[in-house]
């Protein structure tokens, strides 16, 4: 498939924030919605104080007592008018109940018909103005429905007009989402999850967020404890990038597999199963890199997706693209087992920080023809090792990683120098406080092994 037919058809998905949809009716911001679509305002009272003019009076107030065909009409004949009046509101009325109105019917209005957003863009155009300044000063508000609300219409302008988001104010909107994702207690979050869905379905966006640390931010909150409905969100958001290939490189690096591995076993909805599989096949299927898509396949073993399978394939689901994703990465993983060398298990286990006294570690025939191997790329295996003695508190990684510094220096003729610049027996030497024993009789074993001069006298 191309790469513009991926996007028509990534475009084309439903974004789930319809009022119609069961879990956005269920969210913080639908719940206050609808209390304020009930709400009473009187225009008159504007009018008569001239914070609005008599042209916008007349508009809002016959919006707002048509609907259907009405409505229709209405906004056709009075294209201009309708953006007018809608940006003249929120430029002139600053009491917050009414601008969370205005945010809610104009919301309203773009959800009945997506091409209306051309309804806004063509006004800006025709004044020069910019069509994103008035929406992304809202974001600024104190008011936290104030905020969310302008930040749907934005991804909805964002994702359905003819005219894209760029520059400054893309930038300026992604690290919005990035960090309302990352504010604690946010009660909004469902709403900013589902706005960034919504933008990331399109390539340009999703490349400028990735830039911006996005898979960062994404792994982090999905390591966390978080409901069920945000796992699902966010790895929909992880699914959509793994369309674009040069993302799926920097998932590895942030760890995405044995992130959603976890919560895969754990999961107990179809939808978030569902939506990791997608994921899982996407990271086998789509890159063109065939060392790439091997240690795909090995980091998903390593995460007991196998095993997982294995239970699923017991489950009888209703859909079957969950059916054909269990068959798909059953038989991918299975044939990456049978090529498995112990190095490859190794260097996966390294990767995904999951240190466990699997046999390679402790197998001197694994030690003594791969140690060199371990030097490799930079010694990247090895700054890994280090790092993870540095930043790790698993008790069971440290144990782990300190006897492997161990067996590297006493299988490498130069093993004991180049740890000793990594900064590694600094770190062993630190966890001989450690207050796990079994830290501490590693950590030992291996400053002994640091201490000899040469190993094979």
């Amino acid at each position: 498939m191309t790469d513009s037919k991926i996007n028509s058809m990534l475009m084309k998905l439903p974004d789930e924030t319809g009022k119609g949809d069961v879990m956005a009716a269920t969210s913080v911001l639908q719940q206050k919605a609808n209390e304020i679509r009930n709400n009473s305002i009187n225009w008159q009272s504007y009018l008569q104080s001239q914070m609005i003019g008599d042209d916008d009076y007349r508009f809002i107030t016959e919006f707002l007592s048509s609907d259907g065909s009405k409505r229709d009409t209405l906004l056709e004949e009075q294209r201009g008018q309708c953006a007018k009046t809608f940006l003249s509101l929120l430029e002139h009325i600053s009491k917050d109940q009414t601008v969370q109105y205005i945010l809610t019917i104009m919301d309203d209005m773009l959800q009945e018909d997506m091409n209306r957003v051309e309804i806004i863009r063509e006004y800006a155009k025709k004044k020069r103005e910019n069509v994103w300044s008035p929406f992304l000063n809202l974001l600024n508000r104190p008011d936290g429905f104030i905020q969310n609300m302008t930040s749907r219409i934005i991804a909805k302008l964002a994702c359905w007009s003819r005219d894209p988001m760029e520059g400054s104010d893309l930038t300026f909107y992604l690290t919005w989402l990035k960090d309302q994702l990352q504010m604690p207690g946010n009660e909004y979050v469902q709403t900013t999850a589902r706005c960034l869905q919504m933008m990331l379905r399109d390539e340009k966006y999703r490349l400028v967020f990735a830039g911006m640390g996005g898979v960062s931010v994404l792994a982090n909150i999905l390591s966390g404890r978080i409901n069920f409905q945000i796992q699902y969100q966010l790895s929909f958001c992880l699914w959509v990038m793994t369309f674009s290939i040069q993302l799926v490189e920097q998932m590895n690096k942030h760890k995405i597999i044995p992130i959603l591995g976890d919560i895969l076993n754990d999961s107990v909805k179809d939808k978030v199963t569902r939506i990791i599989l997608a994921v899982f096949r996407n990271m086998i299927e789509k890159p063109e890199d065939a060392a790439m898509i091997k240690e795909n396949c090995v980091a998903m073993v390593q995460a007991k997706v196998l095993k997982q399978l294995s239970i699923l394939q017991q489950h009888k689901f209703d859909d079957e693209d969950i059916m054909a994703d269990i068959e798909f990465l059953t038989e991918k993983l299975q044939a990456s087992i049978q090529d498995l060398s112990s190095f490859d298990e190794y260097s996966t286990e390294v990767k995904a920080g999951r240190l466990e006294w699997s046999p390679v570690h402790k197998s001197e025939r694994f030690w003594r023809e791969n140690a060199p191997r371990l030097t490799e790329k930079n010694y990247e295996l090895l700054k890994m090792l280090v790092h993870l003695l540095e930043t790790s508190r698993d008790t069971l990684v440290l144990a782990v990683a300190s006897y492997d510094i161990g067996e590297f220096v006493r299988h490498y003729p130069r093993g004991k120098s180049i740890i000793e610049q990594l900064g590694g027996k600094q770190m062993v030497m630190q966890l001989l406080a450690h207050e796990d024993s079994n830290v501490r009789y590693e950590a030992l074993l291996a400053v002994q092994k640091l201490m000899v001069h040469n190993w094979f006298v």
